[in-house]
């Protein structure tokens, strides 16, 4: 094993904590234990709240690949991290396309630093594009406000009174 520095994020999903890049393991004893966990579709379905439909979908469109033993599916601490990935990515409104890019970019560079940066890069555009809806947004509301104004004005003007029915 390579000396060097392991390279990951936490972030709070729901008070449990979920790395970026997953992490090498400080040691192989309790790397092994951890790392050999396997979980059920039904276990992952309730975990996060899901449906095994939902989980399935994901499996069909590339973006976790849980083993098979029979019809029976096998998901292991690696499928449950993407799984967590997939779902927060899904909330902060990156495409299923992005989402896989960036959780494949941890195969490319295991440090995860590129996988890091990408996903910086890829929030600044999605901050940009929300504060720019925001901008929309406000002047709507603007506009509505300024209507509301003149029809109030109107209808006093003409003797009723803006707020019955």
């Amino acid at each position: 094993m390579k000396d060097g520095i392991d390279v990951y994020v936490n972030v709070n999903y729901d008070g449990r904590t979920m790395p970026v890049a997953v992490p090498p393991a400080a040691s192989a004893a309790s790397s092994t234990t951890r790392d050999q966990r396997i979980y059920s579709i039904a276990e992952l379905a309730r975990e996060f709240g899901i449906t095994a439909r939902t989980i399935r979908f994901y499996e069909d469109e590339g973006l976790i690949k849980p083993r098979r033993q029979g019809l029976t599916r096998l998901y292991s601490v690696g499928d449950r991290t993407r799984l967590s990935w997939i779902l927060r990515g899904k909330r902060l409104g990156f495409s299923l396309a992005e989402i896989k890019e960036l959780l494949d970019l941890y195969q490319v560079d295991r440090t995860g630093v590129q996988q890091l940066r990408e996903l910086l890069r890829r929030s600044r555009l999605h901050i940009d594009e929300l504060q720019r809806r925001r901008r929309d947004l406000d002047a709507h509301i603007q506009e509505f406000k300024d209507v509301e104004t003149t029809v109030a004005a109107e209808l006093k003007k003409r003797g009723v009174d803006p707020e019955s029915d």
